[in-house]
């Protein structure tokens, strides 16, 4: 497997009423190059920018802001987590994406989702009765645009045909990086394992060891497609946020911007209203690692280790926070966190 690697993921949270707090998206929008520019200065691997297109979060352009940091920062992957690709267009995904990394200089990912968020399905003219088939074109073409200067394409429903076309300009790097996101499907597991492309789970309900039968499945169609294990990367995405002061505090005003969040899109999604101790319950054993920076890092690790994966990218702050808390956040991961876990993973 490729070396460890660890990161941080944002939507870039806003709020979603006053009473758990909001601010402006421009505010948020400028706080994420701060962040970006310390995340690179702790020694982080990747900074990934979540598309959505709603008014609780303000990022609609990953890219852009991106671009924006490239050039401040040295050696931090920059990319998305995810771009929705079903509601997008190829070429002018990896045009994008190939700009991002001639600015950064072969740092730019692509990390390629069908978008759990349905927004920019209506937004961009899109049904989502093609939800599945829209995706799996799209993913088709992009890897062909990254293959091949020259694009020989044969469109069918939902894209169109490029006869000989040009696509530029080309990515520094020789193939620009392209990962597979997915929340749980079996069917988009298999089909990333197949294709070769990494992998990165979203872990956002239960128990994060419960999750290893998809990684094992993973593993199964990665190797019986004859890809080579030196190349394989798997990553998991776990919501939290960090404090070397009392958790207790941390835990309890977390609660009502989380609960807030979670509420809305509950009720668009027709979940279960959930209560404080499912919330204390999620981090205890679940997927929330909200806490002492001792005790997330003993479970960063029991996870990392259990899974038997090889990128971590924290979520952070998954609901609108105050910015020092995300700064201290930061901090924490990449200073004590992320070095402690790399020498116990070389040593076990």
């Amino acid at each position: 497997m490729k070396p460890y690697t660890f990161g941080l993921t944002t939507f870039l949270e806003t709020g979603v009423d006053k009473e758990s707090g909001m601010i402006s998206h421009d505010i948020r929008i400028n706080q994420a190059i701060e962040e970006i520019i310390l995340a690179d200065e702790v020694g982080l691997d990747y900074y990934g920018i979540g598309e959505h297109h709603r008014y609780d979060y303000a990022a609609s352009s990953p890219q852009m802001i991106l671009s924006a940091a490239a050039k401040l920062t040295k050696n931090i992957h920059l990319g998305s987590a995810v771009t929705v690709l079903s509601s997008a267009d190829p070429v002018r995904i990896y045009e994008e994406f190939a700009t991002l990394d001639i600015l950064s200089g072969g740092r730019a990912e692509i990390m390629a989702g069908r978008g759990s968020f349905i927004e920019s399905f209506p937004l961009f003219g899109y049904n989502l009765e093609d939800y599945d088939e829209l995706f799996t074109e799209k993913l088709e073409m992009l890897l062909h645009i990254r293959s091949h200067e020259k694009a020989n394409w044969q469109g069918t429903k939902h894209t169109p045909k490029l006869n000989n076309l040009g696509i530029y300009p080309r990515s520094v790097q020789d193939k620009l990086k392209i990962s597979i996101a997915v929340g749980g499907t079996q069917s988009s597991i298999v089909r990333a394992a197949k294709l070769g492309l990494p992998l990165m789970l979203a872990i956002i309900g239960g128990n994060p060891l419960r999750f290893k039968p998809l990684i094992d499945l993973y593993k199964y169609y990665y190797f019986a497609a004859g890809n080579k294990e030196e190349d394989m990367e798997i990553g998991i995405h776990m919501h939290g946020l960090i404090t070397d002061k009392d958790d207790k505090d941390l835990i309890e005003r977390y609660y009502l911007p989380h609960h807030s969040s979670y509420k809305k899109i509950g009720e668009e999604r027709g979940w279960q209203t959930t209560y404080k101790k499912d919330y204390l319950e999620k981090i205890k054993n679940g997927p929330l690692l909200v806490g002492h920076v001792d005790n997330i890092e003993k479970r960063i690790y029991e996870i990392i280790k259990g899974l038997g994966i090889n990128r971590f990218l924290l979520h952070t702050p998954g609901s609108l926070m105050p910015h020092e808390d995300v700064i201290k956040t930061i901090e924490l991961f990449g200073k004590v966190i992320v070095p402690s876990i790399k020498e116990k993973l070389k040593s076990s």
